[in-house]
C-alpha cells in the first residue's frame, strides 16, 4: 500500500475547517467501498472537497511526476475554484488548470513536466490531448463535476473523445447540485454507487426565503431599481438570460445611480476577471450576469439573488440560487415578473408575493476601490509582497488594505477609496521586487 499525500486532519487543518459534514463523510466512506460513484448534493453543501480528499489521498506518492488525477468541468471559473481550494490545501504535488480563455502556450508550458492533477474544461482538454501535451496512461482518478452540465449535447464530441483516451481510471465519482439527466452510457458508469443528499426543496426555507414581485409595466428596470434601493449595501446578484440584456440592465442601472458590475461569456478574460474581484472585494456590491455565474463562483456573503429575467428552467432556477445561502448562511431570492408573464407552476409553488417600500434611498457608494497590478504568480509577486510594498511605498495601514487576488500575470488590490488617488500618485514611479510594472484603478 503506498503512503498517501495527507490525512484528512490534515487537509481540513490547511482549509480551517473543524470538521466534515455528514454527506462528506458519507463520500469518503462511500469512495473506500465503490469504484464508481454517483454524488447528488445542493449547491453550497461541499461537494469539492467531498471529491478532493479521495483524490488527493488517491495519488501515489512515488510517481508524483506522473498525471494520476483529472478533474472536468464544465466552466473556467469552476476550474478555477477548485484550483483555489487545491492550493489552499497544499497537497505537495504538480496541479495545471487548464481552460478556454488562457493562453495555450502558457499551459504547454505548465504542461512539460507532467502534473499530478490536471483541471480542465472540456474543449481545452481535448485540444491538449489532440497535441498530446498531456499523458493519460497513468490517470487512474476521474471527476466530472457538475456533470449535468459538462454532459451536455454541446460537449458530448468532445467528451466521448477525452473519455476514450482514458485506459487506466480505477475510481470514478460524478457529482451534481441536480437530478435532471441521465448519465450517457459513455461514460460507462459501471453499476454506480449513488449518494442522494438533495432535498426535496431547492433550499432549506429555514435558510432561504423565495418572494415574487410584480412589476406594473413590461420594463421592470424601475422595479428592480426600487428592489436593489430597499436591500441598500447587500451583496447582490442580478440574473438576466442574455448577455445584451446583462449590458443594457448594467447601463440603466448605472445612470440611475447604483453602482454595479457586469460579467459574461462574451466578455475577455481579464474584463471578467477584474468584474468579479471588484464583486468578490466589495467594490461593488451589485453583479449583474447570465447564467454563467450561476455555477463555479463561490463568492462568500452574498446576500440576495435576484431573478430579474426568469430562468429558462427549473434547473437554472436551483443553480442561480446556489449563490446565496450557502453552507447553511441565510439568503433571499426575488424573482421580478411583468404583469402579463407566464409563470411557470414550480416558481407559484414556492414564492410568497412582496411588495416594495413606496420610499427608498439609493445606497450608498461602496466604500473600496479596486488597484490593478500588472504582475502576478509568474512575476514571483504574492500577496505579502504587495501588502508590503503598499504599506512602504503606498503608506497606507494594515486596515486600509482589503482583498488580495493574484492571478498568473496581475494582481487585485481593494484599497480604500479616500486613499485610492494618494496611492496611485505614491507608488507610480516605485519597483515591485525590482520591477517596474503598471499600477492603476482597475477599470
Amino acid at each position: 500500500m503506498t503512503d498517501t499525500l495527507m490525512d484528512s486532519e490534515s487537509i481540513l487543518l490547511n482549509l480551517k475547517i473543524k470538521s466534515l459534514n455528514p454527506m462528506q463523510i458519507a463520500t469518503q466512506e462511500a469512495i473506500a467501498e465503490h469504484d464508481d460513484i454517483l454524488l447528488l448534493s445542493n449547491t453550497g453543501s461541499g461537494k469539492t472537497l467531498a471529491f478532493l480528499i479521495p483524490l488527493i489521498q488517491s495519488i501515489n506518492t512515488a510517481n508524483l511526476n506522473i498525471t494520476q488525477a483529472l478533474i472536468l468541468v464544465p466552466s473556467r471559473e469552476l476550474a478555477l475554484q477548485i484550483e483555489s481550494v487545491l492550493k489552499q490545501i497544499q497537497p505537495g504535488c504538480k496541479i495545471s488548470c487548464c481552460y478556454g480563455g488562457h493562453k495555450r502556450e502558457i499551459e504547454e508550458n505548465n504542461l512539460i513536466q507532467a502534473p499530478t492533477i490536471v483541471i480542465a474544461t472540456a474543449g481545452r482538454m481535448a485540444d491538449h490531448l489532440r497535441r498530446g501535451n498531456i499523458k493519460t496512461n497513468d490517470i487512474s482518478f476521474l471527476v466530472l463535476d457538475e456533470f449535468d452540465k459538462i454532459l451536455e449535447l454541446g460537449f458530448q464530441e468532445e467528451m466521448e473523445f477525452i473519455l476514450s483516451q482514458l485506459p487506466s481510471i480505477k475510481k470514478k465519482m460524478l457529482t451534481s447540485a441536480t437530478n435532471a439527466i441521465e448519465v450517457p452510457a459513455y461514460v460507462k458508469m459501471n453499476n454506480p454507487h449513488l449518494l442522494n443528499f438533495l432535498s426535496e426543496e431547492p433550499k432549506d426555507t429555514i435558510t432561504l426565503s423565495i418572494k415574487r414581485i410584480i412589476a406594473p409595466e413590461n420594463d421592470k428596470i424601475d422595479t428592480l431599481f426600487v428592489l436593489l434601493c430597499s436591500l441598500k449595501d447587500t451583496s447582490s446578484i442580478v440574473f438576466c438570460n442574455h448577455r445584451d440584456a446583462v449590458e443594457r440592465t448594467h447601463l440603466l442601472l448605472m445612470e440611475k445611480g447604483i453602482l454595479n458590475v457586469f460579467y459574461h461569456g462574451g466578455m475577455e478574460q481579464q474584463d471578467r476577471e477584474t468584474a468579479l474581484c471588484k464583486f468578490k472585494n466589495g467594490t461593488s456590491n451589485i453583479l449583474v450576469t447570465t447564467d454563467l455565474a450561476s455555477r463555479g463562483l463561490d463568492i462568500a456573503n452574498i446576500r440576495s439573488v435576484i431573478h430579474y429575467h426568469l430562468p429558462l428552467t427549473e434547473d437554472s432556477f436551483t443553480h442561480r440560487n446556489g449563490r446565496t445561502a450557502r453552507m447553511d448562511e441565510t439568503g433571499s431570492v426575488f424573482v421580478i415578473t411583468g404583469p402579463e408573464e407566464e409563470v411557470p407552476d414550480y416558481l407559484l409553488s414556492c414564492c410568497q408575493d412582496m411588495t416594495l417600500p413606496e420610499t427608498y434611498e439609493i445606497p450608498e457608494k461602496p466604500k473600496w476601490s479596486t488597484l490593478f497590478i500588472a504582475a502576478g504568480k509568474k512575476d514571483k509577486i504574492n500577496k505579502i509582497d504587495i501588502v508590503g510594498f503598499l504599506m512602504n511605498k503606498g503608506n497606507l495601514k494594515k486596515d486600509e488594505i482589503g482583498l488580495i487576488d493574484v492571478k498568473d500575470f496581475s494582481a487585485f488590490v481593494a484599497i480604500r477609496k479616500s486613499k485610492i488617488g494618494l496611492v496611485i500618485e505614491s507608488v507610480k514611479n516605485e519597483k515591485i521586487k525590482n520591477k517596474k510594472v503598471k499600477i492603476a484603478i482597475a477599470r
